[in-house]
Parts: structure tokens; sequence; C-alpha cells
């Protein structure tokens, strides 16, 4: 009887229940970004607590290097996917949806070595060397070598800004960056790119795919109000919104109206200079007068407020305040994590309410109960309930408390454990139940390995019987 396990319309396709599993990254797949068993294990697992609808985590459009993140830019990738779309649905008797989430992101280099950066990276300029203090006649490996010597401060004073960050943080392209020709041809490349990307999902038996416009990634990006192009692409709203429209329609003219096609976007970027809430709630509207058939929303996420990285590591968008707010731990301040960014889905759902009633708002953050997932529905401040953390700490979760076993569900801690290791770019796993054990908590039958790569931690969660 709760609005929580009530079916709800999502585009092409009824959701059985108003429970979703956002994407996460769990870096199982290859270096060539296969569906390995592992990556299949992976969400049969999440499949075996039938939420009414499970995203497959950020998968790259391009055929390019990208770690073992799953990749989808090519048809050889379809046959592992296929394998990964059958077992949600065994798994789950059936009851559950499955999307994929599509992702497109620019080129970051890890934070180099001074002598490396000087020596490699640096452009030399004519203020380099009058930063040096040496003349315009001086050769660049001279001045190479005098900048060497300058203590770090003068140094990062000789730079530009850009250069500094590139220096302390590693090279990161922009979306603004116009005079790079692949970056000033992303409005021509990119709604090809994700329509031949929608088409493979079809293919591999998704029953939808999630257009990722949220985060530190290049669409997000181009909705950014610092997005400062000058091409049409850039700058006010309309000119910011132009291109997420355009991948939308090329997608939806690829996979036509019978494929659930959403996004993920941001409600609010926690930057300076960032999108704000008002903005955000302007670009949803205008999705769903385009003809979206979801959003789902986020918050925060980027590079800009990152912690600067050791030397050898890139930045990583999720360890600043934007990062903090994008995956609330307890340690976060009043009034702490829990529905702590339902505001934002309340704020988008009403704007997009003012244009129609079809599109479901998907919210999350911090939600770990049943009482804090139906008040959310009841009050009217998302349309379904997403939570990944809880969802990773007991997969089990949506049909524990369906089945009213709520006093067995194994309760996130939000301690963020998990997001340590997708730092790392280690198997995701969670602290409650990644240490190896046996008997009637084993982990559940299997196709994959049952060990991390490292031999330390489990990478299933326990096995329950309803």
């Amino acid at each position: 009887m709760s609005r929580l396990f009530a079916p709800i319309r999502v585009g092409a396709f009824t959701a059985r229940t108003s429970t979703w599993v956002p994407a996460m990254v769990p870096w199982r797949s290859t270096e060539e970004g296969d569906a390995t068993p592992e990556v299949v294990d992976w969400y049969g697992r999440f499949a075996d607590g039938r939420p009414g609808v499970l995203v497959v985590e950020a998968t790259g459009i391009r055929d390019v290097p990208s770690g073992p993140l799953l990749r989808i830019g090519h048809d050889r990738f379809v046959p592992g996917l296929r394998r990964l779309t059958d077992e949600v649905r065994a798994r789950s008797h059936g009851e559950t949806r499955v999307l994929i989430q599509l992702i497109d992101f620019l080129r970051i280099r890890r934070r180099p070595d001074k002598a490396v950066y000087l020596q490699r990276f640096l452009g030399i300029e004519d203020r380099h060397r009058e930063a040096a203090g040496l003349d315009a006649s001086a050769e660049d490996a001279a001045v190479r070598a005098a900048l060497a010597e300058l203590p770090h401060e003068e140094l990062l004073a000789a730079l530009s800004t850009r250069e500094a960050e590139d220096l302390e943080f590693g090279a990161r392209e922009r979306v603004w960056d116009t005079h790079l020709e692949h970056i000033a041809e992303l409005p021509q490349t990119l709604p090809g790119l994700f329509a031949d990307a929608a088409e493979r999902a079809v293919a591999a038996g998704f029953d939808g795919v999630e257009l990722h416009f949220a985060h530190a990634y290049t669409m997000a990006s181009f909705l950014s109000a610092r997005n400062v192009r000058e091409d049409g692409y850039g700058g006010d709203l309309e000119g910011r919104v132009r291109l997420p429209l355009e991948v939308f329609a090329a997608v939806r003219e690829r996979v036509g109206p019978h494929v659930t096609v959403g996004c993920r976007m941001l409600g609010d970027e926690v930057i300076e200079g960032g999108t704000t809430l008002d903005e955000a709630a302007w670009f949803a509207r205008r999705f769903a007068e385009a003809g979206m058939d979801f959003i789902s929303i986020s918050k925060g996420g980027k590079f800009e407020d990152a912690k600067q990285p050791r030397v050898g590591a890139a930045a990583y968008p999720y360890t600043g305040e934007s990062g903090h707010e994008c995956m609330p731990t307890v340690r976060i301040d009043d009034p702490g994590p829990f529905g702590r960014n339902l505001p934002l889905s309340d704020a988008v759902r009403r704007a997009v309410r003012e244009v129609t009633e079809a599109v479901p708002v998907v919210g999350c953050g911090g939600l770990g109960t049943f009482r804090e997932a139906e008040a959310a529905l009841a009050e009217g401040t998302c349309d379904m309930v997403a939570s990944a953390r809880q969802s990773l700490a007991d997969p089990d979760w949506w049909r524990k408390m369906q089945l009213g076993r709520g006093e067995e569900v194994r309760r996130c801690i939000y301690t963020n454990y998990c997001e340590g290791l997708d730092q790392k770019h280690k198997e995701v796993t969670c602290q409650l139940w990644d240490r190896p054990a046996s008997g009637e908590d084993a982990p559940p039958p299997h196709s994959g390995s049952l060990r991390s790569s490292d031999g330390k931690r489990q990478l299933l969660a326990p096995r329950w019987d309803a």
C-alpha cells in the first residue's frame, strides 16, 4: 500500500516499484572496457533485491582507453552487455528494469613532477624569460633550467593561472578550450556518438538509457555557468542547454519512442560561479518540454574544488565541498546526510510539473530507511527514490522492506569507505560485508572471482534468503 512499492510509468515502461539503484562504478571491467563475469555478478547481486529500476555504471561512449570502466563505443561490447542484462532479468525474476548510463569525458592528466612539467609540458614564452631573469634571446632550455631553480612560490607567480593548475593538479581539458580542434568540434561529434551508444544499448537488451549530464564530465560542463564558449554553445542559459538538447534529440531519433531516455543532472554544482538550483530547474523544464522520460537529480562532484592530488595521481572530483555534498557522510554539518539533497529534486519537480505530469523526477542523497523514502514520496519532493550506498550495503534491502522484514536490513553507516576505494580505482565493496566469510554468510552463486584483486576483500554481499 506504500508509495515506495507502487508502480510508476517511466517513459516506455512501467517500473514495478518507485525504487531506483543509481549508477555506481565498481571498477570490475577489463582495461579494454569489457563486461567481465565480475561485472555481471555485481549487477546480478543488485537485481536480487528487485528494485524497480537499476542503472548500470557510467559507460564510455568513445572507443578510447578509460581503465576498468565499461565502454559501449563499439559493437564488440554488445555481447558482454547482453550477458549483463540477461543476468539482471534472471536474478530479478523479470521485475527490474535496467538502464545504462552513457558518459563522455575529456582528457585529464596525472599531476606531474615539477621537473617533468617544466621540461615536457610548459610552452616557453617571453614572460617566462622575464620571470627567469633572462633576455628575449635566451634558449628555451636555459629558461626551463632557470625556472626550475626558482623557489616554488616564485615559480607559481611566473606561470599563468592555467599553467600553475596544470603543474599543481595535472592538465585538464575544458569544454571551452575551443582553440583545440577536437574541443571546438564537440557539438558536431557528440550527438552522433551518444546516438550510436544508445542504439548499441538497445541491441544489448537495455530498457533505456540515462544520459550523464552530471558532475565533472563533458555534458555537465556544457550546462555549467562556467561555460564561456562563444560559438552558441555556452554563455547564457540557451547557449548552455543547446548541446544537451541536441544530444537528446539525436538519441531519441535513433532509438524511437519505445525506448526510455532520460538524464542525470545536477541541481547545484556547489562551486564558485557554478550553476545554481534556479538554473537547474530551468534546464529541467526544458528537458521535460523536449520529451525526456525522467530526470534524476544529483549534486556537486566537480573538479574545480577537488583536493590537490599527489604527484603521479589524477585529481578526483569528489574530494572537495562539492564532492562531499554529492555523497554526504555522517560527518557533514547540519542537517546531516539523510535526505540532504531532496530540496533539489523538490525544486526541479515543481518546475517540471509546470509543463507536464508525465516526467518522474528521481531524488537521492542519504536515503537509507523506509520512513525516509516513503516520506520523500508522500511530501512530493520526488517521484522515485534512488539509493546508492544503502543498496551497496544491502542489495536486498528493497525486498526486505517490502516483505516486512526491515529489521534484517544491513544499514549503511555513511562513512564513504566505498568512495575511498572508488577514488583509487579499486573494486568497490562495503566495509559491512567485504571481509571473507563462509557458511551461511557466503556470497550467492557467482560466475567470476569471489575475491578482490589483492585477495583481501569479498566482492559480493552475503546471501539472503527471503
